[in-house]
């Protein structure tokens, strides 16, 4: 029986280059998806992944849909926390709103899945969680007070979580794109884009898919030895 992944926002950008890659390996996948209900159905026409409706901002939300995923599809053995939303906005003119979209969507959701999944995940003795972090929460962004925050929490949670899990052979990573080739990128405008390559030793932006390789690194059953680490994805922007 195939190991079961969870992919949060598993349906559109990097999250839907995780799961197809998870699915093309061998895994049985559900993908998650906030409230596009047009592209899921269209993404689980395309690719045959299970894909589930939920806030993973809501904990209780969540541990409904952890019960129902591993009703219908096996315990959860890969967690993969890639949800993530942006309300732009220098704190002058950031509301308290924007801030706490962010955080809860971005950094609480990490909570929620986890603490959903880890009493399962310890009693079996085995378990693979990749927290998708940002470049911008290692180095900070201009407008972006409360995507940096949630992103650099998500960097403390996995440290933490990673020395909790490592006895039961559960391993928490996270990975750090740097500016990937997805929707979010396209929309920005061409001149700032134009600027932001330049800054990318590697002279291009990354490929959802090449995020997707990463993960599939991490969450192998022979990637034991490999936890509480970041993997940083950004082409050279960003290096410590």
């Amino acid at each position: 029986m195939s190991r079961v992944a969870v992919v949060t926002g598993g349906t559109r950008g990097i999250g839907a280059a995780i799961s197809t890659a998870l699915k093309a390996a061998g895994y049985t996948v559900a993908a998650n998806y906030a409230g596009n209900d047009e592209a899921a159905q269209a993404f689980n026409k395309e690719t045959g992944i299970a894909v589930y409706k939920f806030d993973v901002a809501d904990f209780n939300q969540v541990k409904d849909a952890i019960a129902k995923i591993s009703k219908d599809l096996g315990p959860v053995d890969i967690v993969v926390n890639n949800a993530g939303i942006t309300r732009d906005g220098t704190i002058h003119r950031m509301t308290a709103e924007q801030w706490e979209c962010v955080i809860h969507t971005n950094l609480s959701s990490c909570f929620n899945m986890c603490r959903c999944v880890i009493d399962s995940m310890r009693d079996r003795g085995f378990g693979r969680i990749v927290n998708i972090g940002s470049i911008n929460g290692q180095a900070g962004q201009y407008g972006q007070v409360n995507y940096a925050a949630a992103k650099s929490g998500i960097h403390g949670f996995t440290k933490a979580l990673a020395q909790e899990g490592a006895a039961k052979n559960i391993t928490v990573n996270a990975i750090a794109p740097g500016y990937i080739d997805t929707d979010m990128v396209r929309a920005v405008p061409p001149a700032v884009l134009e600027k932001i390559v330049a800054k990318i030793p590697v002279g291009r932006l990354g490929k959802a898919e090449e995020i997707a390789r990463g993960v599939l690194f991490l969450v192998a059953d022979d990637a034991g030895f490999i936890t509480g680490s970041t993997l940083s994805i950004n082409g050279g922007q960003h290096m410590y």
